[in-house]
């Protein structure tokens, strides 16, 4: 039974299209969280997530400023993001369906730890008490915890902090416990081809355009 583990969409159709086409053979989804915001296709994202069978959704931080219509962080260009973003959204009702936290299959599921807003990364001193998914951080990993705790994050679809045409995502082979940490590369200009279209704000172009790539 093979799962597919993803997180941080942040509305990048495109890379989640990617990434659901390569990986048809699995049994379930499940989704850490942050399908919203920064890119393009909100709702399209939101849309399509809710058509797969069998998945598991976790709400991240970017659903809950969805949710609530408020997005007052202190961080001018993620608040510029979501004014935009957010007028034209109208998938509140599927959101308000995800969860904060999920047990499933002898791990804990949810989008960050402790409901932190702090990014846990592959060198961060962490210290869980169970075999733990996570997304928030945008960087890939698989670690142990005190020799004995299993800590994956599969990393963004739509938003790699490292490369921004690369999509990272997880396939876990539930009977085995084999987690492979996979990585696929999309079209980047489609994305911010499509951002100038819809009238975008130039500095939430330029984020996108001053990005590395691999």
């Amino acid at each position: 039974m093979r799962y597919l583990i993803f997180s941080d969409v942040h509305g990048n159709l495109p890379a989640l299209e990617e990434v659901l086409s390569k990986e048809k053979n699995v049994f379930g989804y499940i989704n850490l969280g942050d399908v919203v915001n920064y890119g393009p296709w909100s709702n399209e994202c939101i849309q399509l997530i809710d058509s797969l069978q069998n998945c598991k959704n976790l709400k991240g931080n970017h659903e809950e400023y969805f949710e609530s219509g408020h997005c007052n962080i202190g961080n001018p260009l993620v608040e510029k993001f979501f004014t935009y973003s957010f007028k034209k959204f109208n998938n509140v009702n599927i959101i308000k369906e995800y969860h904060h936290k999920l047990s499933f299959n002898n791990f804990f599921l949810s989008h960050n730890l402790n409901s932190s807003k702090k990014y846990f990364f592959k060198d961060t001193e962490v210290d869980i008490s169970h075999n733990t998914m996570i997304g928030h951080s945008h960087q890939q990993y698989l670690r142990v915890i005190n020799d004995k705790y299993t800590l994956l994050n599969p990393g963004s679809i739509g938003q790699n902090r490292k490369n921004i045409n690369i999509a990272n995502y997880v396939i876990w082979e539930v009977e085995k416990n084999d987690f492979h940490l996979k990585e696929l590369a999309f079209d980047i200009d489609y994305v911010i081809d499509e951002m100038k279209s819809r009238g975008y704000p130039s500095e939430c172009i330029k984020y996108y355009e001053n990005k590395n790539r691999a």
